[in-house]
């Protein structure tokens, strides 16, 4: 195996180690002394070398995971032995950025962070800011249906991307079609935005920019509770406001974030951007909807921005480092009607090992995602785990049991994998007609949106 696919990308483009993400029970795992199987990783160069791998791939039944940064938290990256890795990192060029379109053209292993810093030295943005930032690749926000921080003002990674480019399982190639609309049929690049890699290989995307804001006008409110807060965050999205960041901390997330506040007090961190202006209008016209809450002033906002990017790969990795040490997020959504009772249902059930937070992010009109922190620590590995998978089971079930998605954007992979059914009902059809028609193989990740574990 190792030497057909030397011929194919070279020597030095194949390695054998062990992959997985940044799934917390994959971690807990390999403390546990089970470690990940040792697979093939292969890095491409190119289109052509990513195709003549699918092609090796279909004739001899090698199932194949793309992989990015490898930043994921759902165990979508989790090969077994005898699969391989396409590694997309060397598929790094930015290749256009147009300032009078606002697009941006580029290759699926281009960093996150990097393209973010490169587009705002030319003064602009993607708008795409999801806590794993500098461990993201353009290729794995797409395969996980990414959100980012600033989704509220410039949209989820479905509404950035234009178009695609994309080898398909046979070696055949999809590329970009035009933009910034097309009503020639469906937009069927939307089928991989989200995707998990198990339709075929994601290698370039065209992708919408915007202008940096002129101005950006942060504040932080203390509510007197969740629900006055939420009553706060509905009145601004459904004003027509689209403001840069929302998130409201329920008691519990305020106290861990370091907010001085009175039991059952929420802190709600809101900024607006724009033309000057616009901004300041629009941080007035926030204010009027928090009246109740007290003004905590701009020290929130600062603080917010200084931490954005805390919860990184290796603080997990720490935490998750003592024997019997659990620690995940979860993030549902649903609407606002649902949010009060989603959010008192898996506190309750997540809250069992001690730690367990909330927060409220990514607003709609119709409502938003609710993010979820549990952690504790067990006597035995056993335990941990069995503690681990009752706060999942009973976040899941009261999600499904209420109406809420099951993961608004971290996606799915093994840790979902039991419950996507559930959700999809009769979409789960559509996707394997999909999946069977595009991968007849079975080649790409067996992993992805549900598949076997």
């Amino acid at each position: 195996m190792r030497s057909s696919l030397e011929k194919i990308v070279g020597v030095a483009a194949v390695d054998e180690r062990p992959v997985r993400d940044m799934w917390p029970l994959g971690i807990m795992e390999e403390r546990a002394g089970n470690p990940s199987p040792k697979v093939l990783v292969v890095r491409p160069a190119g289109r052509e070398q990513v195709a003549e791998v699918l092609r090796w791939a279909a004739a001899n039944q090698v199932a194949v995971t793309p992989m990015g940064g490898g930043s994921g938290v759902c165990g979508a990256i989790g090969p077994a032995a005898g699969e391989i890795v396409l590694d997309m990192g060397a598929l790094d060029r930015v290749l256009e950025i147009d300032e009078t379109n606002l697009t941006c053209r580029c290759e699926a292993g281009v960093n996150g962070y990097a393209l973010e810093r490169q587009l705002n030295a030319r003064g602009l943005t993607l708008g795409h800011y999801p806590s794993s930032l500098p461990g993201t690749t353009v290729g794995g926000l797409i395969a996980t249906r990414s959100s980012g921080q600033e989704s509220s003002r410039y949209g989820s990674i479905e509404d950035i991307v234009v178009s695609l480019a994309v080898v398909l399982p046979d070696g055949s190639f999809a590329a970009p079609r035009p933009g910034p609309r097309s009503a020639v049929g469906p937009a069927l690049h939307q089928l991989f935005i989200g995707a998990e890699g198990g339709l075929g290989v994601v290698i370039g995307a065209v992708l919408r920019i915007h202008r940096l804001p002129e101005s950006t006008k942060g504040q932080g409110y203390a509510f007197k509770d969740v629900h006055a807060g939420l009553d706060c965050m509905r009145s601004v999205m459904q004003a027509g406001i689209r403001p840069l960041v929302m998130r409201l901390y329920d008691a519990e997330d305020a106290a861990f974030n370091g907010y001085d506040l009175s039991a059952e007090e929420c802190a709600l961190v809101v900024a607006t951007t724009g033309i000057t202006g616009v901004a300041a209008a629009e941080a007035e016209a926030v204010k009027s909807f928090a009246k109740g809450a007290r003004g905590l002033g701009e020290e929130p906002w600062h603080r917010w921005q200084k931490h954005r990017f805390d919860l990184s790969a290796e603080r997990l990795q720490t935490f998750l480092e003592p024997a019997g040490a659990y620690l995940d997020t979860i993030e549902l959504a649903s609407l606002w009607t649902v949010l009060p009772d989603l959010h008192t249902r898996v506190k309750a059930a997540i809250g069992v090992g001690g730690l367990a937070l909330c927060h409220f992010s990514h607003a709609y009109e119709q409502g938003c995602c609710a993010y979820f922190t549990f952690g504790g620590s067990a006597e035995t590995e056993s335990e941990a785990r069995a503690a681990y998978g009752r706060a999942w089971e009973g976040a899941m079930s009261a999600a499904l049991e209420l109406g809420a998605t099951i993961s608004h954007h971290h996606g799915v992979g093994q840790a979902r994998a039991r419950w996507v059914a559930d959700e999809l009902g009769g979409w789960m059809r559509v996707w394997q007609a999909v999946k069977g028609g595009i991968d007849p193989q079975g080649i790409m990740n067996p992993r992805a949106l549900g598949g076997r574990s």
